[in-house]
């Protein structure tokens, strides 16, 4: 059996400058990437053989952005997660979140609870937003738990307390718009994922894209540290 793309994890790069290129607000790149975060959940809910769909939405350094921008950011999730509810229960898509969001509004954390419970039960896809995450904060912590417990930190029993364990390995880690690095991004998990990148920014990625990717992946030889 060849490669199968079981878990993609994808930098969803490119809304600021997709906007700016048009002459748009900040704001308004990242209202249609909110667009493609809905297509391109629908179109991995139906594949075959995706079955963990992680989107980087927030990072911890993103607080570092305008305060304007973040506030936006914070308001369009919850309202993303209110009116995309339905769309998850259509499409069989759980919905869940990794990174802390102890930081966020109380009604932002409220609905991100009432959107996981409402999906708890689907079970064609689980689509994970990284939130207020960042992966050597993830790492730090998971190792700051096996000392408090007093276990000994082993390559297995890290990995067992990562708070992505539930998800297992990333198979295709993807960023779009252009850039050729991780961001902090699911690195332990990424070990051994297969890396694309595209110049497309976020907003104008395709089902059609990340299929041509799929069908790359499979071509490829994942050797895994052996020959």
């Amino acid at each position: 059996m060849g490669n199968l793309p079981r878990h993609i994890a994808i930098i969803m790069d490119g809304n600021g400058r997709w906007a700016t290129e048009r002459g748009l607000k900040r704001v308004k790149g990242h209202e249609k990437g909110a667009e493609t975060v809905r297509t391109i959940t629908t179109y991995a809910s139906r594949h075959p053989e995706i079955e963990v769909l992680t989107l980087y939405a927030f990072s911890t350094e993103n607080w570092r952005r305008p305060k304007m921008e973040v506030d936006f950011l914070m308001r369009l999730l919850a309202s993303y997660l209110k009116k995309e509810t339905p769309t998850y229960i259509e499409n069989g898509v759980r919905f869940e979140t990794i990174g802390d969001i102890s930081r966020f509004s109380d009604n932002l954390r409220r609905q991100i609870e009432e959107t996981k419970e409402a999906t708890k039960r689907c079970d064609r896809l689980t689509q994970v937003l990284a939130l207020n995450y960042g992966s050597q904060d993830e790492i730090a912590r998971a190792a700051a738990k096996l000392c408090a417990k007093g276990g000994e930190i082993t390559v297995e029993s890290l990995s067992r307390s990562l708070e992505t364990a539930r998800f297992g390995p990333v198979d295709i880690l993807l960023r779009t718009g252009g850039e050729q690095r991780l961001s902090n991004f699911l690195l332990w998990q990424s070990a051994y994922a297969e890396l694309f990148f595209t110049q497309t920014l976020w907003p104008d990625f395709t089902p059609e894209e990340l299929e041509t990717v799929i069908e790359a992946f499979k071509k490829r030889h994942r050797r895994f540290g052996g020959v």
